[in-house]
């Protein structure tokens, strides 16, 4: 696995690691602890910026805000304990059947 990809593996396990830390001291935590209204709600905020970049062109406003959707995406993930390994069992399960080729 190339090293770019790791990164989401370490930004998982970040969000891991800070879940448990005060909320005053880490936004990971915080948002955690204002429960799942609060991580959907800011999962819908930067999805709806990532379209609005993309509506505008913006190749390095798309970019940002991927990387913020990603990371909230991931939040969402951990919120409700969900790990990316099934995540990766739910696309693998797709393969040959929704366009993905094996």
């Amino acid at each position: 696995m190339s090293e770019k990809v790791q990164v989401l593996i370490r930004l998982f396990e970040t969000i891991i690691n800070r879940s448990n830390d005060d909320p005053n001291n880490s936004y990971t935590a915080q948002l955690l602890s204002e429960g799942q209204e609060k991580c959907i709600a800011k999962l819908k905020e930067e999805a709806l910026e990532t379209v609005e970049a993309a509506e505008n062109n913006n190749i390095n406003q798309i970019i940002y805000e991927s990387a913020d959707l990603i990371y909230h995406l991931l939040v969402l993930w951990k919120k409700f304990e969900i790990s990316p390994d099934q995540i990766y069992d739910e696309l693998s399960s797709r393969e040959g059947k929704t366009g993905i080729r094996k």
